[in-house]
């Protein structure tokens, strides 16, 4: 089983109602886009994270039962849901406008672990994924982060940044933060856009071989319609690349998060997912897997909101 650790909340998505910008309400959050991306694609995933009781908390716990998350680490709260509109930009493109202060996603404390994941985690669980702003905001953030460290030598750590700058005003300080975090990694993936903001000067490649060693064994750098790069060091410097796949783009919302579950997804069902699995991984290994991945983030593109393919149609569109 995967665990993917962080945030669940309520994506605002503009749609075209008789001529007029309305927005509809769709389960989101790149946490939950991942877990629902891993359940659909098969791959047994547990969400842990902190969910509202109130009608938006209700949809997403529903739709995370629904697409098969086990919710055994789901904690609970009255404390409202985080709301993000998701604004249409650049024809394709997007940006968000978040509404979380307060808000239940940022609540989770250590003491919403469950003893028995966090003592015995090796016997029940291949990874844990962690990812985006939960990682720094609120008690949330604390609470994963001192998790991250418990778990890191148990089980493969996969980590998105997943960077969203209108949460984070002081740039140095999150930089400073996610680089203590990354040692604690087997696997990041990360976009362009994302190192774009986080180190406008230094071209993507070199970070990734920078992380590469402080800690992980892969780290996989999305390039949007340009496909992504994967790098890794051992039994030679690996670096692969993996082209775009044109789509007929709906929209962009959770193409990362389809990245990501369809990685994961693969290395799982390759045998992979370990820690000696991603140390010793080859060059087709690699590529494999990111190929796969690629492939489930096109399909998401293809369609409105954050909507993961499943098994079935990657194979249809293999």
């Amino acid at each position: 089983m995967i665990v993917v650790c962080g945030e669940a909340l309520v994506d605002f998505t503009a749609t075209d109602v008789g001529g007029e910008m309305a927005y509809m309400p769709r389960p989101g959050g790149s946490p939950h886009n991942v877990a629902v991306g891993l359940a659909r694609l098969g791959v047994p995933c547990a969400f842990l994270g902190k969910i509202s009781t109130d009608v938006f908390g209700e949809m997403l716990a529903d739709n995370l039962a629904a697409n098969g998350v086990d919710l055994r680490y789901v904690a609970r709260s009255d404390l409202p849901s985080a709301l993000a509109f998701v604004l249409p930009e650049n024809d394709v493109g997007h940006r968000f406008q978040f509404y979380g202060d307060g808000a239940a996603d940022q609540d989770l404390s250590s003491d919403d672990i469950p003893d028995e994941l966090a003592s015995d985690l090796s016997e029940v669980t291949e990874a844990v994924h962690f990812g985006s702003y939960s990682m720094v905001l609120g008690r949330t953030g604390s609470t994963l982060r001192r998790f991250m460290r418990r778990v890191q030598g148990q089980v493969v750590v996969s980590l998105d940044p997943n960077v969203r700058p209108s949460l984070l005003p002081h740039r140095e300080a999150y930089v400073r933060r996610l680089e203590g975090l990354v040692p604690y990694a087997n696997l990041v993936k990360v976009s362009e856009q994302d190192l774009a903001w986080l180190f406008p000067d230094t071209p993507a490649e070199e970070i990734a071989f920078r992380w590469l060693d402080v800690g992980p064994d892969v780290v996989v750098v999305t390039r949007g319609e340009h496909g992504a790069v994967g790098y890794a060091n051992y039994p030679k410097t690996i670096e692969i690349h993996v082209p775009g796949i044109q789509v007929d783009v709906v929209d962009t919302v959770g193409a990362g998060d389809a990245f990501t579950s369809g990685l994961l997804a693969r290395l799982s069902r390759k045998g992979l997912l370990s820690q000696a699995g991603l140390a010793a991984i080859t060059e087709a290994q690699l590529l494999d897997a990111m190929d796969y991945a690629n492939r489930a983030a096109a399909l998401t593109c293809a369609r409105a909101g954050a909507s993961p393919p499943s098994a079935n149609e990657l194979q249809r569109g293999a």
